[in-house]
């Protein structure tokens, strides 16, 4: 593995432009469940009756008292683990220009990063239906539920419910990054749902190296990877990032 960190450390550092493309994984380490697979929050809820635009729609009380209120509270306490940290310092060291994140916790630009596509919105901040006002999540009341605007209308998070598109000029953006980034870096995200699972691709199409981290092997791993470094994404983005400060100490 140390020679892997090595390997990563060079290449980054030899990098002209690197994007990284983050998942649920990057945050479990900061106490925030995956939607997805084992342990993850569809085990749980079924989202298409609790994450549905419709179903939101249809019974809002239910959505909050399920779902959201629970999200609230677990991404309002989240702080950014290591490997948010590991990528602010990689922005701040010119190598890193952008992530595209399927997140919606906001933990990257807590962390300090500050060119972010947010593919699937984010939940830090809430929209009224009626009058279309922003609120920060953190200012919601949640002693009326669903919580409502002054003007009487309801909030709803500006996250990507299932049911409602991907905003098309976050789409086209990162289609565009991807396809001028030397390295790609894929971070906890297990790269089946579309359209993230395509950046890699675009990637390698154009000629980067992808580069990627994770507790285990993914579809990318076999064919479009260079190199997988396996295990918890901050504990490998720390490992990483003590050989490229050594290596720009020198």
């Amino acid at each position: 593995m140390n020679d892997l960190f090595k390997q990563a450390a060079n290449d980054l550092v030899a990098a002209k432009n690197v994007v990284a493309l983050t998942g649920a994984g990057f945050s479990v380490e900061s106490g925030i469940p995956p939607f997805r697979g084992k342990g993850g929050l569809w085990e749980k809820f079924n989202p298409m009756e609790y994450a549905h635009i419709d179903a939101f729609m249809k019974n809002p009380t239910k959505v909050w008292n399920v779902l959201l209120k629970g999200l609230k509270e677990i991404i309002e306490k989240a702080q950014p683990n290591d490997a948010h940290k590991g990528l602010a310092r990689l922005e701040e060291l010119g190598i890193l220009k952008t992530i595209i994140t399927q997140n919606i916790d906001g933990l990257h630009q807590k962390a300090g990063n500050t060119d972010i596509i947010e593919f699937h919105g984010n939940f830090a901040w809430h929209r009224c239906l009626d009058c279309d006002k922003r609120c920060e999540t953190e200012r919601i009341d949640l002693t009326v539920i669903p919580p409502r605007c002054e003007c009487g209308g309801i909030y709803r998070p500006e996250f990507v419910f299932f049911g409602e598109t991907i905003p098309p000029q976050d789409l086209r953006r990162s289609e565009l990054v991807a396809s001028q980034c030397d390295i790609m870096l894929v971070v906890g995200t297990s790269a089946v749902v579309q359209p993230a699972a395509f950046m890699p691709l675009i990637a390698k199409g154009a000629g980067a190296k992808i580069i990627e981290i994770n507790p285990e092997k993914t579809p990318l791993t076999a064919s479009i990877s260079d190199y997988l470094l396996m295990g918890k994404a901050g504990e490998v983005i720390n490992g990483i990032m003590a050989e490229i400060e050594k290596l720009l100490s020198h």
